[in-house]
């Protein structure tokens, strides 16, 4: 399979995802607005979406796919499918008692991720209730992610990329359809959640059984590869948790800065996400199976060109991107946010804190990319070293910044602990000899330095001014950012092509 026609597939899937939920947010944003019922929600959908990223597609997927994958490669198909119906086995009744007990221990997670609502009874409560619903999420997400590694394992990148697209149409379907038949009507949204985790995981069953990979019932945690799933997900878990407590910390201190700050930060991170998804984790997907087996095989150079590939291919899509959130901030949060109970002042707010996190977002998907370096060597130990570093940076910063910046110092916090995180992980990879630079690469940092100067000059006059973006109708909006889109993308492509980039350039075999 192409590399590159992989990345396109899994990219576009993500992107009809993203696509759909800009869509859900422009949905959310004209229902409910930004107050006290989105802050009750975002709250009690961070934490099983936290727990989601942490041990089903953070940690246990970095320890799953390495093993799966050497056992495909060396003992066979059987013995994958031995250790796939044993994990699974184990899995679900471990995230089936961690359901039950966030479920049963709702308030006192809400307030130690929320302390601040606490002041507020009315909005503590609806948080605790949301929470309560959504929680079954970590179960259901945490076997899709079982089905995902499998799959990718395999080769089949697109039916998991595809699996979000529900999970938003859910949100959609519940907050047009359904909300006005709630006496509180958000909490339909933690009812979408719900509907959204359960039909993600019936949509991957399908694909499992063409494989024959579809697991059965296997109770045996003495297994060696389920003790060694065990073994590397134990220090994964902390390096994952770092970005996810980071987050968790911001959302406490937001909970005491004023009214609308959470769900200021959530808009602009939603945003900040879509080009983060749509490169970072479409990379981190197709390069960890493929890095996993060169590892296998100890073939150490087409290893070291695999992650050479996926760093100028990161650059080369994740700078425009960041150059475009900080340029276009307005026009963006206009168009999609700016309607009904999203008031001018919330479209500025949120500017602000997207300002903030796209100065880490090139930092933030290298971190994709040059993780699963150490994790299909099955090295977690370094990451995780990094990734405590990293969290002690974080807070320091949110405690500099959050003064004169409020809301925004926590986004820039993150911002600028990305980039020494992803510093650090590129450092150690250089020191242990995992990775290895290919010749050329100043003459394509300079040329890439050009065509982001002149993509941004073209984007800074084609934007206009941000006062027009709000007075404008949707249709206006929409049209003219469209515009300026392409014109941003066509000024880009055409500058690479002038200055010597070639696709073929970029084309790559994945390891077989």
């Amino acid at each position: 399979m192409n590399l590159l026609k992989a990345l396109v597939t899994v990219s576009g899937m993500t992107l009809l995802s993203r696509i759909l939920g800009f869509v859900r947010d422009f949905v959310i944003a004209r229902v409910f607005g930004a107050g006290l019922m989105t802050d009750a929600f975002f709250v009690a959908f961070k934490l099983p979406n936290l727990l989601r990223r942490l041990f089903a597609e953070g940690a246990f997927s970095q320890a799953f796919v390495p093993i799966l994958g050497e056992y495909k490669n060396r003992l066979g198909d059987d013995e994958a499918k031995r250790l796939v119906d044993r994990v699974a086995t184990l899995l679900f009744l471990a995230l089936f008692v961690v359901t039950l007990l966030g479920m049963a221990g709702a308030p006192f997670l809400v307030y130690i991720s929320a302390p601040g609502f606490a002041r507020e009874p009315d909005k503590f409560a609806l948080t605790v209730e949301l929470t309560r619903i959504t929680f079954p999420y970590i179960l259901f997400m945490s076997l899709v992610a079982l089905a995902g590694g499998v799959l990718n394992t395999w080769n089949r990148f697109a039916a998991p990329a595809f699996t979000p697209v529900l999970l938003n149409v859910s949100f959609i379907g519940m907050a047009l359809f359904a909300a006005p038949y709630f006496a509180r009507p958000v909490l339909a949204l933690g009812w979408a959640v719900f509907l959204g985790g359960a039909l993600q995981l019936a949509f991957q069953i399908p694909g499992l059984k063409r494989l024959g990979m579809l697991p059965r019932w296997s109770f045996d945690w003495r297994d060696a590869g389920v003790r060694r799933v065990l073994k590397l997900m134990a220090p994964a878990v902390l390096g994952v948790s770092v970005a996810q407590v980071s987050l968790l910390i911001n959302t406490i201190f937001a909970s005491f800065l004023g009214t609308g700050s959470v769900s200021w930060l959530y808009y602009a991170d939603r945003l900040m996400e879509f080009p983060s998804g749509l490169l970072g984790a479409a990379l981190g997907t197709i390069l960890l199976p493929s890095l996993a087996r060169y590892h296998a095989r100890e073939n150490f150079d087409e290893y070291s060109k695999l992650l050479d590939w996926g760093l100028r291919l990161t650059l080369l899509l994740a700078a425009p991107a960041a150059l475009a959130l900080a340029i276009l901030a307005v026009p963006l949060i206009a168009t999609l946010f700016h309607h009904g109970a999203f008031t001018a002042d919330d479209v500025f707010k949120t500017r602000d804190a997207l300002a903030a996190y796209s100065a880490g977002l090139l930092g933030l998907i290298l971190i994709k990319v040059l993780a699963p370096g150490f994790y299909a060597r099955q090295n977690v130990r370094t990451p995780v070293k990094i990734g405590v570093l990293t969290l002690c940076v974080t807070q320091a910063l949110n405690l500099a910044l959050i003064g004169p910046l409020a809301h925004a110092g926590l986004a820039l916090s993150i911002s600028i602990a990305a980039c020494v995180n992803a510093a650090l992980l590129y450092r150690g990879l250089r020191r242990q000899g995992i990775y290895t630079p290919q010749p050329g690469w100043p003459v394509f940092l300079a040329r890439l330095a050009l065509t982001l100067a002149v993509m941004g000059a073209a984007l800074w006059f084609a934007g206009g001014n941000s006062a027009q973006w709000l007075e404008w109708r949707l249709g206006a909006r929409a049209g003219r950012l469209a515009l300026v889109v392409c014109c941003g993308a066509g000024v880009y492509f055409a500058t690479l092509w002038l200055v010597g980039f070639r696709l073929e350039d970029f084309r790559r075999r994945a390891a077989e």
